[in-house]
């Protein structure tokens, strides 16, 4: 390669920082296609930016991310207005080391990422900017366009709106994991006893196919509905089905397959050692990238 072929330093640094673009902007939006146009459009503004200008890079990078996620945020509104059925957040097969990262994979959970959604665009930006990334106010302030005390008061109120709502405590992945195997096992076997031996007496399950794929039009609460709701179901559908655990938003799930062709993707909320929480996402749309693993990183 020639000399005049490398990149040059805006898009060196631009790639060195993609993937915390990424994750900040799916951390506020919830959809990975909308996160990649949000990095498009990063991109295009950085590229206009006189690099000596800019003290510190990162955080100019992510102020840009962050004002056009903002942006997407209000349109996004919109569209789950009119949305069929429940709305989840578009699984990502992610790699090891995001479960790793127990703070990142418990930001980027199904269940955190639904607690999100009740907060306004501009409590989620300063949420996950601060709780998340650990941005200073005055840098926030800068990609929210509000005062520095400003955004302390919001970021406190988000803090506390996400405390009463977030699941219990952190979970480790050795649980998680022996959580998922238990309620594999259950579910491929059929064995209802087993199903609610691992489901939460209060277990609320939430499917979303988006008008497209057959889902359930509410949740469901409750072990016994649920389980006798999965096992209706899976009789149904019987050989064809196959399960695969795999590590989605940083937490074991399972992907499920009907005649090889993916179907579902599934992902548990485990507080105790027991399911509390299922979410099945089907619209086809929201599973495009599930077979490639996606970089999450802070």
């Amino acid at each position: 390669m020639g000399e005049d072929s490398r990149p040059g330093p805006a898009t060196e640094v631009f790639v060195a920082h993609r993937n915390l673009l990424f994750t900040v902007a799916y951390e506020m939006l919830g959809s990975a296609a909308d996160a990649e146009d949000v990095l498009q459009e990063t991109w295009l503004r950085w590229m206009t930016v006189d690099l000596g200008t800019v003290r510190d890079q990162r955080a100019y990078l992510v102020q840009i991310a962050t004002r056009q996620a903002l942006n997407r945020l209000r349109t996004l509104g919109r569209r789950k207005e009119s949305y069929v059925g429940p709305w989840l957040p578009e699984p990502l097969l992610t790699t090891p080391d995001v479960a790793e990262d127990v703070e990142l994979a418990d930001s980027v959970s199904t269940a955190m990422l639904l607690v999100m959604e009740t907060l306004t665009p501009v409590e989620r930006a300063v949420f996950v900017l601060r709780e998340v990334f650990q941005f200073g106010y005055d840098e926030i302030a800068e990609a929210v366009g509000k005062s520095s005390p400003a955004v302390r008061q919001i970021a406190h109120r988000a803090r506390a709106h996400v405390a009463a709502r977030r699941p219990l405590g952190a979970v480790s992945p050795a649980e998680s994991r022996a959580a998922l195997e238990a309620f594999q096992r259950a579910v491929e076997t059929g064995d209802l006893q087993s199903l609610l031996d691992i489901l939460a007496p209060d277990v609320v399950a939430v499917g979303d196919g988006g008008g497209v794929k057959r889902a359930m039009p509410r949740p469901v609460v409750g072990a016994d509905k649920v389980a006798r709701l999965l096992a209706v179901g899976l009789d149904l559908v019987g050989a064809a089905l196959s399960l695969e655990a795999v590590q989605v938003n940083g937490s074991p799930a399972l992907l499920l397959r009907l005649d090889g062709e993916i179907d579902s993707v599934m992902t548990l909320r485990v507080e105790g050692g027991l399911v509390t929480g299922i979410y099945t996402v089907r619209n086809p749309e929201k599973l495009s990238r599930i077979e490639r693993e996606t970089t999450l990183s802070r």
